[in-house]
């Protein structure tokens, strides 16, 4: 295998790509706290793009609204294959997770919501931040503590954490949009019908088509055209990712040896995993610590640490428990409770997506500051306390097998 084989495998490696996203954070945090400081805020701000198509965007904003669709692309196209192969084929086995999802997605905003109900200002605006749980961080902390976990663990952690963040896509969509231009959603929603029927229409013309020209050359204009109309219409970008890969499809065309969502899989994966997830991870991460002076004062500080650390643990395991004791729903029978528990204390790995949405709540720079602080804080409390307990029941699985 050549060494750029062997590269892009190792992209798709779940520890890989979670190990590349947290080291562009350590290496943001150091960098905006070292005598360069000002060079990181500069490369941060650097404005490039064509000003007549309203795309002069600074660095920041390129990696949230650009490289991050292509993240959302990937988690779309995995919804997707859950809903026509997988998980969420079965709504008997697919509730659990779900129900999971949808209570470490509530609980963690009520939460927020109720540490700062009377503070002032902007503060209540970042309730959306602890709804999310970061897919390619959690999984990485699965893979490297849980190695002798079911594998059932990692379908339900997937399951959820797709779930969960398309109930904040759509939290992103309806909240945290503002100025909506209607004639360009209405362009982008008409390239978004023309890519689903070209991707899973059929007919002999359709088939010559797609027989002759490049699947490249046929869906990636389509799909910038789908993503700059998005951006124009003041929806957040990434909804166009998510929605193209909810289009996909996930069946072999007649000859051919893998769909197209498989396809894509292959070829945007590793790109996510070695560049838009660690360069937005580079540019958002970036918190000058000089100015938290006031962060354990600061309620927006402790909306996050509750939302992540608490609201998603009591969320996810105490739903869970609950579905399962109330309703048909039943969890896997080569699972327990303490794996369920596991998975709980991972949702509070909030990271990508919270820090997009703290972008989007705060114009106030000490608000900012203290939302994002206390995110990377709880990602890595959350990490450490994840890796313990998996870690524990991962050497609990290996006894039961020797």
């Amino acid at each position: 295998m050549s060494a750029p084989s062997r590269i892009t495998a190792a992209l798709r490696s779940d520890a890989v790509s979670g190990l590349l996203l947290i080291g562009a954070a350590v290496a943001a945090l150091i960098w905006a706290n070292s005598p360069l400081a000002d060079s990181y805020e500069s490369l941060r701000s650097l404005t490039v793009g064509p000003a007549a198509l309203h795309l002069d965007l600074s660095l920041e904003t390129w990696a949230a609204d650009g490289l991050l669709a292509v993240f959302f692309f990937i988690v779309g196209n995995e919804l997707k294959r859950e809903l026509v192969h997988g998980e969420l084929r079965d709504p008997r086995r697919a509730a659990l997770p779900i129900a999971a999802a949808l209570g470490g997605v509530v609980v963690p905003a009520l939460l927020f919501l109720a540490v700062n109900a009377t503070t002032p200002g902007e503060a209540i605006g970042g309730w959306g931040i602890p709804m999310a749980t970061d897919i390619a961080f959690a999984l990485a902390v699965l893979a490297v503590a849980g190695r002798h976990l079911p594998a059932a663990l990692r379908t339900f952690l997937l399951t959820l954490a797709t779930v969960d963040d398309m109930c904040a896509v759509l939290v992103i969509a309806i909240a945290y949009t503002t100025g909506l231009d209607l004639a360009a959603l209405t362009f982008a929603v008409v390239g978004l019908a023309v890519f689903g029927f070209l991707q899973n229409g059929s007919g002999r013309s359709l088939d010559r088509i797609r027989a002759v020209v490049p699947g490249w050359l046929l869906f990636g204009p389509l799909a910038l055209v789908i993503w700059a109309l998005t951006h124009a219409s003041g929806v957040h970008a990434t909804i166009a990712g998510v929605a193209m890969g909810l289009l996909m499809c996930t069946r072999p065309r007649a000859g051919g040896a893998s769909s197209p969502s498989d396809r894509a899989e292959e070829l945007l994966r590793p790109f996510a995993a070695g560049v838009a997830l660690p360069v937005f991870a580079l540019l958002a991460a970036g918190v000058s610590l000089s100015g938290t002076s006031g962060f354990f004062a600061s309620t927006i500080t402790w909306g996050v640490l509750a939302g992540l650390l608490a609201g998603k643990f009591l969320g996810i395991f105490g739903v869970s428990w609950l579905t399962a004791r109330f309703t048909g729903a039943r969890l896997n029978p080569t699972l327990a409770w303490p794996d369920i528990a596991g998975v709980g204390t991972l949702g509070a790995i909030g990271f990508t997506v919270s820090l997009l949405i703290a972008e989007l709540s705060y114009t106030d720079t000490a608000h900012l500051t203290d939302a994002k602080g206390a995110i990377l804080l709880a990602s890595a409390i959350a990490a450490l306390l994840a890796a313990l307990i998996l870690g524990h029941r991962g050497r609990h699985y290996r006894r039961l097998t020797q």
